[in-house]
């Protein structure tokens, strides 16, 4: 770091403590929830949209109806906007209502705001979030004794800093950028300004990494996250409504289209194929904006942007 005019000192690394925190828990029909607690907000974000959607039917409606999309991607919405509104480093953020953001009754309110026949609007009055990088991996393990983990890594922008300390044979982390820019700095580009996540000495950025596992009866039946910056908590989102609410079995809830929405910028992402002409009208006629991914989301097999031949994120 000194030889490269860096700001970090050994002084600061000497002091630096990695912390064990509980992690979130929830539950989703018959299934208990565990997954990553603040400063990820993965776990929070994922186990909100989970009770949001818990009350409806979308197995009755189906995986690729519009009814359904249209009721995941409200639900996506809502739960990035909690997530810009209070999620940060619990240390520098000692009145983040995590409790009540993981409770029934608040995610019966915000499904109360959801219209079943036009989509909502996205108000810079609440927040907006800011892209991050998508250069993160995955791996879930169990093994014979049904002992489970999930764990999801990342640099940030592939090769984290670009440097690799002499004689150590890894490269070092950049993850600075997952704080928000700049107080105030809110757009409807997907800027976030808000305070949680503001950076400060000591103070851990917020992350998307949303490893997770399902446990029902006492055991493990879905160990999984993934890759793809913000993206990753929706794209575990889909992989459970695909298995539990659709039937789906795991390689095939992997390999299925999928989409995204982070409140702002105010749009639905979706994979190339993901839906079809008179789904895309019929969402369109709703209200929803869409807008074509170039690249897979979450990703898939060896190349970095992903690819359909094999999936990846998930263990049963």
């Amino acid at each position: 770091m000194a030889a490269g005019d860096g700001l970090i000192t050994t002084a600061d690394l000497r002091e630096y403590r990695a912390l064990r925190r509980e992690p979130v828990r929830g539950t989703y029909r018959e299934f208990e929830v565990l997954s990553m607690p603040p400063p990820s907000s993965g776990g929070t974000v994922l186990a909100l949209m989970l009770n949001v959607l818990e009350e409806l039917d979308l197995a009755r409606n189906g995986r690729d109806s519009t009814a359904t999309i249209h009721l995941v991607a409200e639900a996506m919405r809502l739960g990035f906007a909690e997530r810009a509104r209070w999620l940060g480093d619990p240390d520098f953020n000692p009145d983040m209502p995590l409790s009540r953001l993981l409770s029934k009754e608040h995610a019966a309110r915000l499904r109360a705001t959801i219209q079943p026949d036009r989509a909502s609007a996205s108000s810079l009055a609440a927040v907006a979030g800011e892209a991050e990088s998508r250069q993160t991996t995955h791996l879930s393990v169990v093994d014979a004794a049904r002992n489970a983990v999930a764990l999801t890594y990342t640099l940030e922008e592939s090769y984290g800093s670009g440097l690799m300390a002499p004689g150590t044979g890894f490269l070092l982390n950049n993850e600075m950028g997952d704080f928000n820019p700049a107080p105030g700095l809110t757009t409807t580009n997907g800027w976030i300004g808000t305070a949680p996540n503001l950076a400060a000495p000591r103070k851990r950025m917020l992350s998307s990494m949303t490893p997770t596992i399902l446990v029902k009866d006492h055991q493990p039946f879905l160990v999984l996250g993934s890759p793809g910056g913000r993206t990753i908590i929706n794209t575990v989102l889909l992989t459970i409504l695909n298995v539990v609410e659709h039937g789906l079995d795991l390689e095939a809830a992997l390999a299925a289209p999928r989409f995204h929405h982070q409140w702002f910028p105010d749009r639905i992402l979706y994979e190339r194929g993901a839906f079809s002409t008179e789904t895309l009208a019929a969402l369109r006629a709703l209200g929803h904006r869409l807008e074509e991914y170039p690249y897979p989301q979450g990703g898939r097999g060896g190349d970095p942007r992903g690819s359909r031949d094999r999936p990846a994120g998930g263990a049963v």
